[in-house]
């Protein structure tokens, strides 16, 4: 690249035909400026002289490959096993279910939430062994 790279360019793209990856002007290292990697990362030192900017194809695969890491680096959260935020509801023509129901019903009324929550898990263990729910 001919023309001298300032302080002021910071963020703009370049192409290091070094290293052959396209990176953010940081600063300058001495003979070198720092450039990082698009969406964040290890810099690199690359020659002033050799950089040119970034052509719209590169600078957009630039940013696909950097949102692709922070894709594969983020977690990804657990597939909820089944609703545990909302009661179970009998089964109807089940005893057993409007059994376990009433249970907790009354536990309701009593606000007796340790009771309420045996009865919830009573009623999710049976509709899974005797419904296949």
């Amino acid at each position: 690249m001919t023309s001298k790279l300032e302080p002021g360019e910071g963020g703009s793209l370049f192409y290091d035909p070094a290293t052959g990856k396209v990176g953010e002007y940081r600063d300058k290292a001495g003979p070198y400026v720092m450039l990082r990697p698009v969406g964040g990362g290890r810099e690199w030192e690359a020659d002033p002289e050799a950089l040119r900017p970034a052509t719209d194809r590169e600078r957009l695969g630039a940013s696909v490959r950097a949102a692709n890491r922070r894709t594969l680096t983020q977690p990804v959260p657990p597939s909820p096993l089944d609703d545990v935020s909302r009661p179970p509801r009998p089964v109807p023509g089940c005893d057993a279910c409007g059994e376990l129901a009433e249970l907790r019903e009354r536990a309701i009324g009593v606000h007796d939430r340790s009771a309420e929550t045996d009865a919830n898990v009573l009623l999710r263990q049976h509709q899974r062994r005797e419904h296949q729910a």
